[in-house]
C-alpha cells in the first residue's frame, strides 16, 4: 500500500467498499482525482474498508482529507466538508452507515496518542442512498462526485504548505 509522498504532505484517503454501491464513493472520488487531477499537490490513496495498516500513512502526513459515505441526515448525494475539530466530532459521533474493519475514529485516536495527528484534517462526506450489493453508486451519489473533487482541490490549494 502506498504511503504519503514526502513531496506531497497532503494525503487524500478514499474509504469505502466498492461492492456496496454508495458505500464505495470515497474510493470512486479518489480514483477520479488521481485520473483527472494528477498535478494536484497531494498523494491519493484507496483506503478500502480501513485497517490499522493505514495508521502509518495517516501519521506520516501533515494534512489529511478523508472522503467517505457519511450519515448526514440529508438527501442522497448531499456533500458536507468537516474541518479539523468538526471532523473529529463527526467521526466520534459515528457518522457512518456501514461498519469497516476499523473505524476512522480509531485511526485518528492512534495518531493522536502517538502525537502524530495531522495538523489539518477534513472529512468530505457524502450522504448515501443505497448501501447494498452493487458495483456503482446511485445516480444521486454519482452526481456528487464532481463537487467532492472540486471541494478537495480547493482544500489542497487553500491549505498552507
Amino acid at each position: 500500500m502506498p504511503t504519503a509522498n514526502p513531496v506531497h504532505s497532503t494525503l487524500v484517503l478514499g474509504i469505502g467498499n466498492t461492492l456496496l454501491s454508495d458505500e464505495g464513493i470515497g474510493v470512486h472520488v479518489v480514483q477520479k482525482l488521481a485520473h483527472d487531477s494528477p498535478s494536484l499537490r497531494a498523494t491519493f490513496m484507496d483506503g478500502g474498508t480501513l485497517s490499522f495498516s493505514l495508521a502509518g500513512p495517516i501519521e506520516a502526513c501533515r494534512r489529511l482529507i478523508v472522503v467517505d459515505a457519511a450519515e448526514l441526515k440529508a438527501p442522497p448525494g448531499t456533500l458536507r466538508v468537516f474541518l479539523d475539530d468538526a471532523m473529529d466530532r463527526h467521526v466520534a459521533a459515528g457518522g457512518k452507515r456501514s461498519v469497516h474493519e476499523v473505524g476512522l475514529a480509531d485511526l485518528l485516536a492512534v495518531a493522536a496518542l502517538a502525537g502524530r495527528l495531522p495538523r489539518q484534517r477534513a472529512l468530505v462526506g457524502i450522504q448515501p442512498e443505497y448501501v447494498d450489493w452493487g458495483m456503482r453508486p446511485t445516480e444521486a451519489v454519482a452526481n456528487a462526485l464532481p463537487s467532492a473533487c472540486a471541494a478537495i482541490e480547493r482544500l489542497v490549494e487553500d491549505w498552507p504548505t
